[in-house]
C-alpha cells in the first residue's frame, strides 16, 4: 500500500510539535525548523539520520517493531498515536489489521435482529451502533429520540461526521462543538490508518474536505484519537442541556462496528432529563414532543 504521503505528514507533524527543551536538548541558535530537527529525532530513537530521513519520506515498509517503538518514544506519541504508527507500517507492508475473517456490515444492511434486541433491552439511556464511516446504523428507542437532530427526516443513513461539519444544527446540539469536531476527525484518522483501502471512507473524507474548511484544517493536522470512554455535554432540542457519560464497546462479530451507551450521573438534573426522554419514548401514544 502506497501510504507514503500519510506517513510523511504524520511523522513531520509529530516532530514539529516537540521542542528541544521538551526532551532535554539545547535549543541553540539559528534554528530553521519548528520543533525537533531530523538529526535530533534520530539520536533520540537511536537510529541513523539517513534511516530516519528515509522513514520521514514515507518509506516505512519493513520497519521493525523495535524501530517503531523507539520512534514512538522519541516523538512522545500517546497510545493512540503509537498504534496509528504501527497501523501505517502494517498498511505499507500490505499486512491487514486483523487476519480474522469477519462479516462486514454496511450502511445498507439493517441491524441483525439479535443486535437490535440487545439495543432495545437498554432502556435507561441512548444506545446506538456506529460503523467506521461514522454512520449511525441502529439505535434503541431512547437513542432514536436523543439523536433526532442527527437522524432527521431525509431517509438517508444518518452520519455523525456529516452532521458535525455540514449541518448548522450541530452547533446547537453540541455545546462543545470544537472539541467534538476534533474528536470526530481524530477517530476518522485512526480508521483511515487502519483501513487505507476503504473507498467509502476516502469518499467521505473527500466530501467533507471539499465542503468544510474546518474539517480540511483538522484533517491536515494528522491528529488521532480513540473514543473509549468519557463525558460529553449536549443541548437536546426537547429536554435541554444534558451531560452524559459514554462507553464504547467493539462488536467483535462485525468488523468496524461499535456499540456506544450513554448514561447520566444518578440523581443529577441530566438523569432527570434523560428519564423524561426515556419515559416519553416508552409510551406508544406519546405526543410529538415530551413535556418540558
Amino acid at each position: 500500500m502506497d501510504n507514503r504521503a500519510e506517513v510523511r505528514e504524520f511523522l513531520m507533524s509529530r516532530r514539529a510539535r516537540i521542542s528541544p527543551a521538551d526532551v532535554g536538548l539545547p535549543a541553540g541558535t539559528n534554528r530553521r525548523v519548528v520543533g525537533l530537527r531530523r538529526a535530533e529525532v534520530a539520536m533520540l530513537a537511536d537510529v541513523s539520520v539517513e534511516y530516519y530521513a528515509k522513514l520521514e519520506r514515507g518509506d516505512i515498509a519493513g520497519a521493525s517493531a523495535g524501530v517503531l517503538e523507539s520512534l514512538s518514544q522519541a516523538l512522545r506519541l500517546d497510545e493512540t498515536e503509537r498504534m496509528h504508527l504501527h497501523d501505517l507500517a502494517r498498511a505499507a507492508d500490505g499486512v491487514p489489521v486483523s487476519g480474522r475473517a469477519r462479516r462486514r456490515a454496511t450502511a445498507q444492511q439493517p441491524a441483525r435482529p439479535g443486535l437490535q434486541r440487545t439495543l432495545d433491552a437498554i432502556t435507561g439511556g441512548p444506545a446506538f451502533v456506529r460503523d467506521r464511516h461514522q454512520n449511525l446504523l441502529a439505535t434503541n428507542r431512547v437513542g432514536a429520540a436523543f439523536y433526532s437532530p442527527v437522524i432527521g427526516t431525509s431517509g438517508r443513513v444518518p452520519n455523525l461526521a456529516r452532521f458535525q461539519f455540514l449541518d448548522p444544527a450541530s452547533r446547537d446540539f453540541y455545546p462543545d462543538w470544537d472539541l467534538f469536531a476534533q474528536m470526530c476527525v481524530g477517530i476518522m484518522r485512526v480508521e483511515a490508518g487502519r483501513n487505507p483501502h476503504d473507498r467509502a471512507l476516502q469518499d467521505l473524507v473527500g466530501e467533507l474536505t471539499t465542503r468544510s474548511d474546518t474539517f480540511a484544517r483538522l484533517w491536515s493536522a494528522h491528529d488521532v484519537r480513540t473514543h473509549g470512554t468519557g463525558t460529553k455535554r449536549f443541548h437536546h432540542p426537547v429536554v435541554g442541556d444534558i451531560t452524559l457519560h459514554y462507553e464504547e464497546l467493539a462488536l467483535t462479530s462485525e468488523d468496524g462496528l461499535s456499540l456506544l451507551v450513554y448514561t447520566a450521573e444518578p440523581g443529577s438534573p441530566s438523569a432527570e432529563r434523560l428519564q423524561l426522554l426515556a419515559n416519553w419514548t416508552s409510551d406508544a401514544t406519546a405526543p410529538a414532543a415530551p413535556p418540558k
